[in-house]
């Protein structure tokens, strides 16, 4: 049950009606849809079912009073038992479900397939206190499916003391431990809760080695005093590390080197600071992890933070012609709200996600295949987890999505990093992706798509967005051999470089700006939308042509021709204007963007030119990266790096420089 019963998680542990599967029905193998969708159940929705719960039935953690005359189903993320996933990934062919009353109902097992058709399995009546035992075959779970249970009350009320789903502990391939590597940088009340979280759980204690928190920021949490007496609940189960500001991959590689040099852990599982944590998700990614035929990497699902019964993906895998993620199933998407369409009413979350990589909000790596593979690229920020994914996979360490695990964390939706400072490493390290895992000519899509991708800035007036993007493709020109060098130096730049654009000069408040004055209004007052496929070329041409000879009217210098809130910034609108006031992703800021036919010229020079390069250079460019793949991404490299990049000595805080970590010792890779 929820550690904190709020409205929100409610439908992820319980829910309090019957559902019917949404899933079609066959057409027997002649590849033709005969199929009608099952009626969906009256009112079957997670939110009318949390609705109808007294917040009292879920005051236990492993517990659940179900009233007289009343249905209690755990098919629910955190309570189903991912059966396909166990099918695929381990030896288990048989499960055992026990579940532990008092008071008179029936239990109702139940299991689905992969196109998530519901079937009732077993049921048992209780009528006394004592255990109920359910074996249950893997056998049929091929694609996808799950196990869950539900309760039916009798006249009194029946309790649930408890549930588990076991298996013969002979099948498992180890029984390991694990480390903690959790980066942070000035997010400290984030990072005391989860400490606080860990040093509660006496489950995850017995199996925790240490929990090292990578702490590069300037605010520390060494100090605050509120980490005094966790460190003493703790012991030397938590590492408090300093180090200067070296990115997510310099935090991540840190704490996976520590794990993998401390003789003890058989995993590390990579945590962001601002995420909140259901600690029983560890338990079970290490449980699965020793389970695993072979040693494999182990993700947790991402549920949003702000929106708690919402999953932000499922399972993503990377596009090899694209280079882009993407989701795993076909038919799933993005943002699925559990509370409105729960599990068992949703067919695709029934099919198996056979995924790439797993983000590293949360995820488990096994110790043995970072001392077989190294550490992250040094990347600083973006594409370090999905490079690695890949990396693994190549060496033979899967990655699974595990159901059933997960964390809450802010999504990409709320961020602005599709435009600010952290455009320069998407754009970098996905080229460098690309060079070192495309198995297409000069990277399948990758060129092209970002040719078009720096037009669409040009005619958005996002100029700062695109002097990152055109450095990102410069410095990817320059070869591997600065990736460490400038690890710690590129963000300063980039943060400079903000001053210095029009487009990245932001203010708190819409009335900080001059008043909006459009003089010349849109024809008969219509939206603007995006051009038709058919016209796109044309349109395009057209659009250029204004953007790098006509010369903006002198009023659009004087006052915004429109506020345009974030999600209607389309570049098919923003390329309409000369000025406008446009809003981040966040909500908190606002900036004028002004049309500058001189920046346009220039930067679609400097683009045709990188992008031209980037074309005739890619498979020296390539060779090169790959051979330099394995001494970047080596613990001799990171030592290096480690070393040069200490904790900085903050004046009027640090009397003494003794925030500076010692210099690594350990294997190299």
């Amino acid at each position: 049950m929820p550690l904190a019963p709020t409205p929100d998680v409610i439908p992820l542990y319980i829910e309090s009606q019957a559902a019917r599967s949404g899933a079609q029905t066959g057409s027997f193998g002649l590849g033709t849809a005969t199929a009608e969708s099952a009626e969906p159940a009256a009112g079957a929705t997670g939110t009318t079912g949390a609705s109808q719960l007294d917040l009292e039935e879920l005051s236990a953690r492993h517990g659940v009073e179900v009233p007289p005359q009343s249905l209690r189903s755990f098919g629910t993320y955190f309570n189903a038992f991912p059966a396909s996933y166990w099918r695929r990934w381990t030896p288990v062919r048989e499960v055992t479900l026990t579940i532990a009353t008092s008071g008179r109902g029936q239990i109702i097992v139940y299991r689905s397939n992969a196109r998530g058709a519901i079937q009732r399995h077993d049921m048992a009546i209780v009528s006394r206190p004592g255990e109920t035992r359910f074996d249950l075959p893997l056998t049929a779970f091929g694609d996808g499916g799950w196990y869950w249970f539900d309760v039916i009350s009798g006249p009194d009320p029946l309790t649930i003391h408890g549930a588990q789903w076991t298996a013969d502990a002979s099948a498992a391939r180890t029984e390991g431990t694990f480390s903690i590597a959790m980066t942070t940088m000035n997010k400290v009340s984030y990072c005391l809760d989860n400490i606080e979280l860990i040093s509660k759980d006496t489950d995850l204690r017995e199996k925790l080695d240490v929990m090292y928190v990578v702490d590069q920021g300037t605010d520390r949490l060494n100090d605050h005093d509120e980490i005094e007496p966790l460190q003493a609940a703790m012991g030397e189960q938590l590492q408090i590390i300093e180090q200067g500001n070296i990115g997510g991959s310099g935090g991540f590689s840190r704490g996976m080197y520590e794990a993998s040099t401390n003789g003890s852990s058989t995993y590390v599982i990579n945590c962001d600071d601002d995420i909140d944590i259901e600690p029983e998700s560890l338990l079970r990614m290490i449980t699965f992890a020793d389970f695993a035929r072979t040693p494999m990497l182990v993700g947790a699902h991402m549920f949003d933070l702000n929106n708690r019964s919402v999953l932000h993906a499922f399972g993503e895998s990377v596009d090899p012609w694209a280079i882009q993620p993407k989701v795993t199933i076909p038919e799933g998407r993005l943002g699925h709200d559990f509370a409105v369409e729960p599990l068992r009413s949703t067919p695709w979350l029934h099919r198996r996600a056979d995924v790439d990589y797993n983000g590293w909000w949360t995820c488990l790596i096994p110790t043995e295949t970072v001392r077989a593979i190294g550490l992250s690229l040094p990347v600083f920020i973006k594409w370090d987890d999905a490079e690695y994914g890949l990396r693994a996979k190549k060496a033979g360490y899967p990655t699974v999505s595990m159901p059933g695990a997960a964390v809450w964390h802010i999504t990409w939706t709320d961020k602005n990093d599709a435009l600010d400072w952290q455009i320069y490493f998407h754009e970098r390290n996905r080229i460098i992706t690309a060079l070192l895992h495309s198995v297409y000519e000069r990277g399948g899509k990758v060129l092209t798509e970002s040719q078009g991708i720096d037009v669409k800035h040009l005619m958005s007036m996002q100029y700062y967005t695109e002097a990152a993007r055109l450095i990102a493709q410069e410095d990817v020109l320059r070869g591997p051999g600065v990736l460490h060098d400038e690890i710690g130096t590129k963000l300063p730049e980039l943060r400079a470089m903000a001053q210095t654009y029009d487009d990245s000069l932001t203010k708190a408040d819409a009335d900080q700006f001059p008043e909006v004055r459009m003089h010349k209004p849109p024809r008969k007052g219509r939206a603007f939308s995006a051009p038709r496929r058919s016209m796109l070329p044309l349109w395009t041409a057209k659009t250029m042509a204004r953007q790098l000879i006509a010369a903006p009217p002198e009023s659009s210098a004087a006052h915004p021709q429109a506020a345009i809130a974030h999600q209607d910034a389309k570049w098919w609108t923003l390329s309409h204007y000369d000025s406008a006031v446009v809003s981040n992703a966040e909500g908190t800021k606002l900036a004028w963007y002004r049309r500058r036919p001189e920046q346009v010229r220039s930067m679609l020079v400097r683009t045709a030119r990188t992008h031209l390069d980037l074309y005739r250079q890619w498979n020296r460019l390539r060779d090169e990266y790959r051979a330099a793949a394995e001494g970047l991404t080596s613990f001799a490299a990171w030592e290096r790096t480690f070393s040069e990049n200490p904790a900085p000595v903050r004046p009027g805080i640090d009397d003494v420089d003794t925030a500076a970590p010692s210099t690594p010792e350990g294997a190299s890779a």
